[in-house]
């Protein structure tokens, strides 16, 4: 397999993780919908039921939304590095490391009400982000 490939497979996972959350969401949001008998017309806005929803179902919903933010930074800069010849060894491990802190940051935010400790696990995700950008930066211009 080429190493192109191996870069990218860090971006299929998350996608991947990504689309397990959407099913998490849905999974607990639907059967608490339908336990608070909230109609689904009426929760058109984000927010309008949000004090009728557990927390627990907020947090599913809330962390499937931040896998469409920083992330995104991710992918672009993932793509990147593969169509400019910016893979090798330590950009896939930094690449898998991002995945998995993304992946822990989930678990903690659906089941551990832990501000803090979730900070942290994004903090880290973040600098892997910084370190991967920098990289980029000065295999490109430097």
């Amino acid at each position: 397999m080429s190493v192109t490939v191996e870069l990218l497979k860090p971006v299929l996972a998350l996608v991947c993780w990504t689309l397990v959350m959407w099913l998490w969401m849905y999974a607990t949001r639907i059967p608490a919908m339908q336990k608070a008998k909230i109609n689904p017309d009426d929760a058109r806005h984000p927010g309008t039921y949000v004090d009728k929803m557990p927390a627990n179902v907020r947090s599913a919903a809330d962390n499937y939304n931040h896998l469409h933010e920083q992330p995104t930074i991710f992918y672009a800069l993932m793509f990147f590095a593969a169509m400019t010849g910016g893979e090798g060894h330590f950009m896939v491990v930094l690449a898998w490391i991002y995945v998995g802190l993304r992946v822990v940051h989930s678990f903690v935010q659906v089941l551990q009400p832990n501000v803090t400790l979730r900070f942290m696990v994004f903090a880290l995700a973040s600098l892997t982000l910084f370190v991967m950008a920098g990289r980029e930066v000065m295999r490109i211009f430097l």
